[in-house]
């Protein structure tokens, strides 16, 4: 488990996926790319880690993802094959915010 803060910049350990803290959760959560936690951008590569078959959901670029409580939000700013998710929860991608109508 490990406290992250908004602005941070991570890479998934078993993938190519890159992200970024937009909104961190104030608690101590344990994030995963791929089945496998995530480790900080600047961190070596790892050897011989595999994806999780149930957390091969895929990233896509310049998506943004979120939980159902809506405490954490990510960006991910390079694509890749592992599913995001926070505490075993996937995460989903945050949907556009819808306009006001001008009628």
């Amino acid at each position: 488990m490990a406290v992250y803060k908004a602005g941070m910049r991570l890479k998934s350990a078993v993938c190519s996926s890159q992200i970024m803290m937009v909104v961190a959760p104030a608690r101590d959560v344990k994030l995963t790319c791929g089945g496998a936690p995530v480790v900080e951008l600047s961190a070596a590569e790892g050897a011989g880690a595999s994806i999780d078959p149930g957390h091969k959901q895929g990233t896509q670029m310049g998506k943004r993802y979120t939980n159902a409580a809506g405490d954490i939000e990510i960006l991910c700013t390079k694509p890749g094959e592992g599913g995001l998710a926070v505490d075993g929860e996937m995460l989903v991608v945050k949907g556009a915010k819808p306009l006001p109508s001008s009628d």
